[in-house]
């Protein structure tokens, strides 16, 4: 039985205060939830115990040891193990090298042993219950929530002490969800501290026995979990927070902006046709694997489809392709910030530029003066919390991160955006802004196409929501006062295409 003890711990940079004299003690074999909205401090916290970054002062004690490491393998060789909320695998590489990457075994001879390799790999996923993927499979061939269950139990590979699981779940369907329960769970009955992090407050009751707040850099205080009420936690995090109402409004539905029809693209979905009207906010629903992303990338240009048509604006845009629909008036801000939606090592300022640079500087010379003004709209309009826009992105919270994307693309000055799981890894605070980001630009005329694993996101954002299953458009949701039970039960059931008002 291992407990975390912390005293003091702070971290500044420059006079920025990141995380300020946090003292606590994560008792051994439980499971603690560690909440606070974006820049609250939580991504410093989780960098310091990772070895990436080193504390200004404190102290840290893993079980009786006072420890001090200057790396992530140093922290692991005291028993930390981290799984961030950004992926960080190498896609070129197969499942196994990428668990046992820098520890490949190895024969006698000096060659890596590639049957041990697999065999390794094999019995980890049989430890956390079973895992349908080949060790030999290649990264960049799986999806971003199985991606997420190889980081995990790349992190188990280590027999870790206390385990860092930093928004673990953002990516992963209900079923991998479980799975990922029942390895906590086992991890917490063999005495390990486990350090949950996570926007999906829902979440908390399943899985964690306390809950600990950061806000604002400071430790604000922790409870057990028969404490923490939806009230309580939201309190915690950011004191009074008025409540959020999705603003009424009136959809013309007479000439659409964008038309999709019998658009298909194999294996992913046939025959997908629905229209988007000026000022809408449309969801599209589904569980991992349904084709939501491939459908937006369709749309986008990024995936050549197989046949069908997509319209804009009522002409049909023959060979889409990422230029032509940007230059149609469409953007997207992608699921995966780290890899297709940021440029980490450019700063702040510099992603806040690059969808829009044919606007800002329409005679394609550019400098850091004529950008400056786009820049610090964005940040301020979306509440973005940067020192340093010059610095890299890379620095920022992924809450931050997520902002920056929508930002790039809100400089292009869009008719139409497409949002991948816009709400992902954020707090409720960001999420907010986001939304109301989006309702904004609604009554402006813009159009927006909202894909998310979360469905009580959709219904708190949405006009409309398509659920997208086998394929097909199998139902439609206007929303009214609509229950996320029934669009998942849309999601669960046999294919039949039915018109709901709710």
């Amino acid at each position: 039985m291992t407990k975390l003890s912390l005293k003091d711990l702070t971290k500044h940079y420059g006079s920025v205060k990141a995380l300020e004299g946090f003292t606590h003690v994560f008792e051994a074999g439980q499971v603690h939830a560690l909440i606070g909205k974006n820049g609250s401090g939580k991504s410093t916290f989780v960098k310091m115990m990772s070895g990436a970054i080193q504390p200004t002062y404190g102290t840290i004690e893993v079980g009786e040891d006072n420890v001090q490491f200057t790396t992530p393998r140093q922290a692991q060789d005291v028993g930390i193990a981290t799984v961030y909320q950004e992926l960080s695998l190498v896609p070129e590489l197969s499942v196994a090298e990428n668990i046992f990457l820098g520890r490949l075994p190895r024969k006698r001879c000096g060659l890596i042993d590639w049957r041990k390799l697999r065999l390794l790999t094999q019995e980890l996923f049989e430890e956390i219950g079973g895992l349908e993927i080949s060790p030999s499979a290649r990264i960049a061939d799986l999806s971003v929530g199985q991606q997420q269950m190889i980081e995990i139990v790349k992190a188990m590979s280590f027999r870790p002490k206390v385990l860092q699981l930093d928004e673990p779940t953002s990516a992963l369907a209900q079923a991998e969800v479980q799975h990922l329960f029942a390895l906590v769970r086992r991890l917490r009955a063999l005495g390990v501290t486990i350090i949950y992090i996570t926007h999906r407050l829902a979440e908390l009751g399943m899985i964690a026995d306390t809950v600990t707040a950061i806000r604002d850099g400071h430790f604000v205080g922790s409870i057990s979990i028969d404490e923490a009420s939806p009230p309580v936690i939201l309190d915690l995090m950011f004191g009074d927070l008025p409540p959020l109402e999705r603003p009424a409004t009136q959809v013309e539905r007479h000439a659409p902006v964008l038309s999709v029809s019998h658009l298909a693209l194999s294996p992913f979905f046939d025959d997908v046709s629905f229209d988007l009207y000026p000022g809408e906010v449309l969801g599209i629903a589904g569980m991992l694997g349904s084709g939501r992303t491939e459908l937006l990338h369709a749309i986008f240009g990024a995936r050549k489809f197989d046949g069908g048509s997509v319209s804009v604006g009522g002409k049909t845009v023959t060979a889409p392709n990422i230029q032509t629909m940007k230059s149609l008036g469409i953007g997207y801000t992608s699921e995966d910030r780290k890899h297709a939606g940021l440029v980490q090592m450019l700063s702040s300022h510099a992603n806040l530029c690059l969808a829009g640079q044919a606007r800002i500087a329409p005679s394609g010379w550019t400098t850091k003066g004529r950008e400056r003004p786009f820049v610090d709209y964005q940040i301020a309009g979306l509440h973005i919390k940067v020192g340093d826009p010059m610095l890299p992105v890379a620095s920022l919270s992924g809450g931050n991160q997520q902002k920056i994307v929508v930002g790039n693309w809100m400089n292009n000055a869009p008719d139409i955006l497409l949002f991948d799981e816009p709400a992902r890894g954020v707090d409720v605070q960001a999420k907010r802004q986001i939304y109301q980001l989006i309702w904004e630009k609604a009554r402006d005329g813009v159009s927006s196409i909202v894909v998310s694993t979360e469905l009580e996101d959709l219904t708190e954002c949405c006009d409309r929501i398509l659920v997208l299953r086998d394929g097909q458009i199998t139902a439609t949701f206007t929303n009214d006062g609509l229950d996320p039970k029934d669009i998942y039960a849309a999601c669960m059931a046999t294919p039949q295409t039915v018109e709901t008002t709710a």
